[in-house]
């Protein structure tokens, strides 16, 4: 027999990651939300998309992925989305030069609404 696979050592076994916490999860959410804002005004206020859309893209689509396998996913999803969509607003709002009453109003209660989902995230189903 070869030498070297008398002596050769055997693989050690590949450890699952250590899962995270609840409020680790609600960080990569925020996070995600955040970097969803990058790529989504990025679309806009680019010529060509540029890498950094691309990893802010893909970045956000991961840490919301992680997060869902510790929170409900609907709720991981639906805080997400609001915490994207309302700073894309933002953004739209103060490179165009303003934003209506209105849609400020809708904006606040759509921040009230992802309050509630976060609050209320933790409740089980009777």
């Amino acid at each position: 027999m070869n030498e070297q696979a008398k002596t050769a050592t055997p693989a050690k076994p590949v450890k699952p990651p250590k899962p995270i916490s609840k409020n680790q999860a609600w960080a990569y959410v925020a996070i995600g939300g955040i970097l969803e804002i990058v790529w989504a005004s990025g679309f806009k206020y680019v010529e060509i998309p540029s890498i950094i859309v691309l990893i802010a893209l893909l970045t956000s689509f991961e840490l919301v992925i992680r997060a869902a396998k510790v929170l409900p996913v609907g709720t991981t999803y639906a805080v997400f989305a609001g915490i994207g969509t309302i700073g894309t607003v933002v953004v739209e709002a103060v490179y165009s030069g303003g934003i209506g009453l209105l849609k400020v109003g809708i904006i606040l209660l759509l921040l009230l609404f992802i309050i509630g989902l976060k609050l209320t995230s933790g409740e089980e189903h009777s």
